[in-house]
Parts: C-alpha cells; sequence; structure tokens
C-alpha cells in the first residue's frame, strides 16, 4: 500500500463520518432508527438496494467463482427481474400494510405464531451465514493486500487477516449503532459509486493486461464446458435444470421475502418512491457479472499466462486441493495489476461493500429482535426504550459475527460464494412458498403457513448438517450409503424438492382447516387489495425503467448463453 492508497481510503473514511454524524441526528422514535422516518426518496433506496446486496462475498467470491465455475453463478447475478418483481408485485402490499418487518406481515396476513418463527430463523440465519461470510471475505484481502501488518494484544499476535476483521466489523458496528436505517441508506448510496468505480478499474487494467476481450474468450475457450454459462444435466455441480428451479426460488426470498433487502423499500416516502427505489436497483443489479464475475475470468486467463501467480486452495492440513484459490483472485489482481492510488480506490471500495452490506445487516437484525421479539415481550415500552434496545442487540450482533469467524475456513473450502448459495438454498423455498401463496390464494391460512415454514426448516437444516458431515468433500463420511446419497444430493435439486413439499404442506394444512376471515386478508392477497390506488401510483419512468432492465436482462443472457 502506497501512501496515495492510505490517502485515498482516509479521504473515504473522513466522508462516511460526516455522513454518519448528520444521519444520527434527531433519532428519537423507532420509525426514525429502523425505517429513517419512511422520507427517502427512489434514488438513495436502489442505491441501498444495490450497495447492501453487494458485499465483500461478492466481490471476492464472485471472482472467485469466475476464476473456478465460469459464468455458472451468473444466473443469481442476473436477479434483476427478480427485483423488478419486488416492485411491482410484493412492495404494494408491504407497504400498504405499514409493516416495519417482514415477520410482522405474515402476522397480519397469518399469524403470531408464523411471526416468531421467521423472526427467529432469520436472526440465526443472519449471524452464521452473512455476517461471518463478509467478513471473513474482506479479511481475506486484508491479508493479502496488508501481509506484514500485525498487532500483538494480550500476549498473542494477530495479523492483518484479523485485524482487518475485527477492525471493519467494530467500525461498522458503532455507525450502525448511532446512525440507524438513515445512517445505512446514505453511506450506502455513496458507497455504490466507490465501488463500481473500483471495479471498472480492476475490469479495465485487467483485460489491457491480457490484450482485450477477444483474448479472454480465446483463453476460456480452451475450457469451455468449464465456463459455460449453461451446463448439461450431467454436470455434477450446475446441471442447466438445476439452475432454473433453485435459481428463481433463492432469488424470491432474498429479493422479495427478505428484511435485509425489503426494508429498503419500507422506508420510502410514498408508494411510488418505494417501487421506483426497487426498479432502480434492479437497474444496477444489472452490471455485477461484467464487474465481479468478468474480473474473475480475467483473472484466469492472466494466471494461465503467467502475468499473475494465483495461490492453490489448501485444506486444513495443507494439502492442495485445487490448482487455484478462486477466493484469492480478486485481492492478487488489486496488489499486482493496480498503481499507487487506484489501488487505495479499490480497497476502499471493498470497505464500502463490506461495511454497506454489514450495516444493512446489523440494522435489520435489531428491527427484527425489536419489532418482532422485544415488543411482544414488552408491550407498551417507550420510543426512546425500543431505539436503546434496537442499539444493544445492534452490539450484541457485532460480538456474535467476530465470535464466529475463526469457524469460517473450516466451511468455506468450496468457496465462499457456492457455500453461500447453497445455505440459502435450504433456507429459501419454505419462505417462498409462504409469501408467494399467501398473496395469491386467499384460502392459505396460519395453520398452512406454520407447517410450511417449520417443515420446510426442519427438512433444509437437516440437509445441511448432513452435507456437512456426509457429503463430498474431505472427512466425508460413506457408511450408511443413504446418509451418504443424501449428503451428496446437489443443492439445486433439493431446493425443489423443499419447495414442493413446503407447497404441499401449506396446501394440506390450510385446506383441512377453516379459512381465514374476510377481516383478516383484506388490503394482503390479491384479490383483496386497492388496486385503483396502485394503478394511480404507477409513473412512465417507472414503466421505461422495467423495459430497459428487462431488455439488458435479456442480452446478456443472450450473449453470454453463445459466447464461447
Amino acid at each position: 500500500m502506497h501512501w496515495l492508497d492510505w490517502a485515498v481510503v482516509g479521504i473515504y473514511f473522513a466522508g462516511l463520518i460526516v455522513v454518519v454524524w448528520w444521519s444520527s441526528r434527531k433519532q428519537t422514535t423507532s420509525k426514525d432508527y429502523f425505517l429513517a422516518g419512511r422520507n427517502i426518496g427512489w434514488f438513495a433506496i436502489g442505491g441501498s438496494l444495490f450497495a447492501s446486496n453487494i458485499g465483500s462475498e461478492h466481490i471476492v467470491g464472485l471472482a472467485g467463482q469466475g476464476a473456478s465455475s465460469g459464468m455458472a453463478m451468473a444466473h443469481w447475478e442476473l436477479h434483476a427481474w427478480v427485483m423488478v418483481m419486488l416492485g411491482w408485485v410484493f412492495v404494494p402490499f408491504y407497504y400498504r400494510s405499514g409493516v416495519f418487518t417482514m415477520p410482522e406481515f405474515l402476522e397480519k396476513r397469518f399469524n403470531s405464531k408464523a411471526r416468531w418463527i421467521l423472526s427467529v430463523v432469520s436472526l440465526i440465519a443472519y449471524v452464521f451465514t452473512k455476517v461471518s461470510v463478509t467478513v471473513y471475505a474482506g479479511a481475506l484481502v486484508f491479508k493479502t493486500l496488508l501481509p506484514e501488518l500485525s498487532i500483538t494484544l494480550f500476549g498473542t499476535v494477530w495479523d492483518a487477516f484479523w485485524v482487518g476483521a475485527f477492525a471493519t466489523v467494530v467500525l461498522t458496528g458503532i455507525y450502525t449503532v448511532f446512525g440507524g436505517l438513515r445512517a445505512v441508506l446514505y453511506t450506502d448510496t455513496a458507497q455504490s459509486v466507490v465501488l463500481l468505480v473500483g471495479s471498472f478499474f480492476i475490469t479495465f487494467f485487467g483485460l489491457k493486461e491480457l490484450g482485450g476481450w477477444n483474448e479472454l474468450r480465446a483463453v476460456c475457450a480452451d475450457n469451455a464446458a468449464g465456463f459455460a454459462l449453461w451446463r448439461p444435466l450431467s454436470d455434477p455441480d450446475f446441471p442447466w435444470l438445476g439452475i432454473l428451479i433453485a435459481s428463481p426460488v433463492i432469488g424470491i426470498w432474498y429479493w422479495c421475502t427478505d428484511q435485509y433487502i425489503v426494508q429498503r423499500t419500507l422506508a420510502a416516502k410514498n408508494l411510488q418512491m418505494a417501487r421506483r427505489g426497487a426498479l432502480w436497483g434492479s437497474f444496477l443489479k444489472v452490471w455485477p457479472v461484467l464487474i465481479f464475475l468478468v474480473p474473475g475470468l480475467i483473472g484466469y486467463a492472466l494466471h494461465q499466462k503467467g502475468v499473475i501467480a494465483i495461490p492453490p486452495r489448501l485444506d486444513a492440513s495443507g494439502e492442495v486441493i485445487a490448482a487455484i484459490n478462486g477466493d484469492q483472485v480478486f485481492p492478487t489482481m488489486v496488489s499486482t495489476l493496480l498503481p499507487p492510488g487506484l489501488r487505495g480506490l479499490v480497497v476502499g471500495g471493498l470497505m464500502a461493500a463490506l461495511m454497506s452490506s454489514l450495516s444493512s445487516l446489523f440494522n435489520s437484525c435489531s428491527a427484527l429482535f425489536t419489532v418482532d421479539i422485544y415488543e411482544k415481550i414488552r408491550p407498551g415500552a417507550s420510543e426512546r426504550h425500543l431505539v436503546t434496545v434496537g442499539r444493544f442487540v445492534t452490539t450484541v450482533i457485532v460480538l456474535l459475527g467476530m465470535a464466529w469467524i475463526p469457524i469460517m475456513p473450516r466451511i468455506a473450502q468450496g468457496g465462499l460464494y457456492h457455500y453461500l448459495q447453497s445455505v440459502q438454498g435450504y433456507l429459501a423455498p419454505p419462505i417462498t412458498a409462504v409469501f408467494i401463496l399467501g398473496l395469491f390464494n386467499k384460502r392459505i391460512n396460519g395453520h398452512g403457513a406454520v407447517w410450511g415454514l417449520l417443515s420446510g426448516f426442519v427438512l433444509g437444516m437437516a440437509k445441511m448438517i448432513i452435507q456437512g458431515f456426509y457429503g463430498a468433500g474431505n472427512g466425508k463420511i460413506h457408511d450408511p450409503a443413504w446418509l451418504a446419497a443424501v449428503g451428496d444430493f446437489n443443492f439445486l435439486y433439493y431446493s425443489g424438492v423443499l419447495l414442493l413439499i413446503s407447497t404441499v404442506v401449506i396446501f394440506l394444512a390450510s385446506y383441512l382447516t377453516a379459512p381465514p376471515t374476510q377481516e383478516k386478508i383484506e388490503g394482503l392477497t390479491y384479490s383483496t387489495i386497492n388496486k385503483k390506488e396502485i394503478r394511480a401510483s404507477v409513473g412512465m419512468f417507472d414503466i421505461v425503467l422495467t423495459v430497459v432492465t428487462l431488455g439488458l436482462v435479456l442480452g446478456m443472457y443472450l450473449y453470454f448463453s453463445f459466447w464461447l
């Protein structure tokens, strides 16, 4: 790191402090703290949606997947069409219901049991997947860029990995605790710009060093089967049918029902701003394939030509298990290709991604606990008391995320991004089924929602645990054979199985019990919502942005389906 790099990073943090200080004023009510007073415009909402999604696990993990599996993960990064669904299909129900959280919406549509189940599962999932994965990915970059950095505390030497991990978690926790969602939204907007600029330079300098786009295509064409967007059914990891099944299920859960994402749209000034923010976010979501995944392809090509040297992937015992450690592609390109100053800008972009994702997550977790759990235990608590509890919960989540970091090396051997998508593939199906059926079938009741969520979560967690012991990889257990078969069963197909089982359970439990009352579903299903009010909120800009976004997604699919 040159002095210019440190100067750029310092300027970034100075700007961040100013924004947090400005945002932290007048945080007196729970609406201010958790939903920024419901007074945010569409541009900030869309930028926050994009920046919250693109964390360090995206920059590091997606580049790693590009180097190791080509375009296979592009399907998850072309979910801009799912964000269009968020704006047009889901947001009207959420915004008009006046809820703070997604579990609260489930209580309004179904019952309090459904709310409790989703709240608890979401909190557990956030702490042990998103926080830890994001911090781990960022710490890997610090270890590569600042290998000489170390601090001695309590007689123990902490290297660059741990210094970077703990520093970013603590700093992010501080500004989220004091700023609330308003700080998260406005810093996210600024950070998304830094993120895009930094990643553009990685792509630009990488292609320049390689010799251009055609040279990249030529190198990847030598292994066309391993870098194609669509894989045959015989592919053990990404068969095309599994992609078609699991990718939409995970996408709808993440973009349309997850508190971590949807909370941004709930902070809008009005319904039109909420929808437009989702659509603006969908437009931004089109580009990660080019600025995050393609650099991984470039890194692979540069490694093949001997321009850079990417270290191999090692297991816990130090044995080589893959020729390239995909998670080291991005940090290696940053340290090798970029000149002073620009390297600092990219590091600032990484910090932006890491901190925006963590800040969004911290705030969502505190909202889930305070609104969905604490208020139920302590009804009638003052607004100031709820804000204090929210800040305390954020602090606890910061500490839990830090405590989980040492476990990450054991569970990220297959690549961070692949690990993250597989875990989400086990969590998403029951939630996706409950929300979609609840919105479009007024006969679905609370019994169906509760049993659908419970059965899906139990089966999903069972598969994840079995996979950890009996799945393919180091230390695989082969006996009994049926457990080994379950462990090896492709996570994409299992997502489809979970969705089917959850749907059947929801229907059976609902139709075998009494239907919900008209009062319970009023305004919360497609057949009972005020469609005239929704149509009145639609502007020409919304329609144009939708058409442009969907056209870009279609164009990317067509190009990369035949690019090799």
